[in-house]
């Protein structure tokens, strides 16, 4: 452990990484020596942020496999696809999810509700389950949810999402339980308000935005590369020692 944050050798898998967070977070593990999966819904753009990771840090260090988060199979895909191309899997990062809807929670409609419920909690529950045996068979690993602090406060806005990140939480603690005796560690990370595109209609209205700057005791909304470095933290020996936790990034707006 003479560096807690070498990842070298490490293989990762990070859904949701051809922008904002995802992409800050598999550029920074590369930077540290791990080697990743981009994954989105687009093959053209997973192949093009691979594609400039490879540029920057040498060939081999990233590739690109299309996959919903909605789809089992395109998940299993993504995971066998990383396996074949780098071996077996040491960390997780869950980030893809799905916000359709903002408004009161009187009126979302059943198909919006579920799909929150399906691509930010069970996707998750689907891709841990595909990669923990191995983990668990090496005692080694290390799988990381992003939340948000939505599920730490109530919220007239976008009820059904702040449900999932809740949830999401609750599932990492559920697995920390689970795991913790072969040494795989499952933690969130709950980011407040960053500048990402799945964030646009919150950072894009300007009052909002200034009566939440007013209010943060940093007076400003984060950006993807704030994220990036408790993934990193996360996923190596720096952390070793903590599991079933929420590491919230937020500026300090839930204090």
């Amino acid at each position: 452990m003479s560096n807690l944050f070498d990842l070298t050798g490490k293989v990762a898998i990070i859904t949701g990484s051809t922008k904002g967070i995802g992409k800050a977070s598999a550029i920074e593990l590369v930077r540290h020596g791990a080697r990743v999966t981009i994954s989105s819904r687009d093959q053209e753009m997973c192949d093009a942020v691979a594609a400039e990771i490879n540029a920057k840090f040498g060939a081999g260090k990233a590739i690109g496999v299309a996959a919903s988060i909605s789809r089992k199979e395109q998940l299993q895909n993504l995971v066998d696809k990383t396996r074949a191309a780098f071996g077996p899997i040491d960390v997780l990062v869950c980030n893809a999810a799905s916000n359709p809807y903002y408004g009161p929670q009187a009126d979302i409609t059943d198909e919006q509700f579920r799909k929150v419920l399906d691509n930010n909690i069970v996707s998750n529950h689907w891709l841990v389950a595909m990669v923990a045996p191995e983990m668990r068979a090496r005692r080694s690993g290390s799988i990381i949810l992003i939340s948000s602090i939505g599920g730490l406060r109530g919220t007239p806005i976008i009820g059904a999402y702040a449900i999932s990140k809740a949830a999401d939480m609750q599932l990492a603690r559920n697995l920390a339980h689970e795991f913790g005796p072969d040494d795989v560690r499952v933690n969130c990370i709950a980011p407040g308000l960053v500048q990402t595109d799945f964030a646009r209609a919150l950072w894009e209205d300007e009052e909002m935005v200034a009566r939440r700057n007013a209010t943060t005791p940093l007076r400003r909304i984060g950006q993807p590369i704030e994220i990036a470095g408790a993934v990193v933290y996360l996923a190596g020996a720096a952390s070793s020692f903590m599991t079933g936790q929420t590491i919230v990034i937020d500026g300090g707006v839930t204090i």
